[in-house]
């Protein structure tokens, strides 16, 4: 049997991560997810530094959900931290934000956003949106191969 691929999601807002999360629940997806709740815990996750060094129970997510606003170190420095490291360069980083700003489109992409998607505001759309994540990039995207 597949072990179902492990979500990091970035996300701030309490709010939009019990949405997130109770739509892969609803969908009856078995993806771990991991919450970190802000840019530096993040980084500490995908590092493996402070309370995450230990890789059996931290070990690197197959995606990144990532909101851009958030305070501190925003979503637009995770990614380009992401993308610059060799180590995490090839793993995949959905943004997932409320931002419909033709700038922070641009900007994502430019530093290396593997997607970018608008929240939705319902429930329902959430959780299509959920579906079709999980359907894509969790299923049928083929995975970059180890360096």
């Amino acid at each position: 049997m597949i072990k179902p691929a492990s979500i990091l999601l970035v996300e701030d807002n309490p709010m939009d991560v019990e949405l997130i999360v109770d739509a892969f629940k609803e969908a009856r997806l078995g993806n771990k997810i991991h919450v970190a709740k802000n840019g530096k815990e993040a980084l500490e996750f995908l590092f493996g530094e402070g309370k995450f060094a230990d890789r059996k129970l931290y070990p690197l997510p197959d995606i990144v959900l990532l909101d851009l606003k958030m305070p501190g170190i925003d979503g637009h420095e995770v990614l380009r931290r992401i993308k610059g490291a060799e180590m995490l360069k090839r793993l995949p980083v959905i943004i997932l934000t409320s931002s419909r700003d033709e700038g922070d489109r641009a900007m994502s992409y430019d530093n290396g956003a593997n997607s970018y998607l608008v929240k939705p505001v319902s429930f329902g759309e959430f959780l299509i949106v959920v579906k079709q994540v999980s359907d894509y990039w969790l299923t049928l995207n083929v995975e970059p191969p180890m360096e």
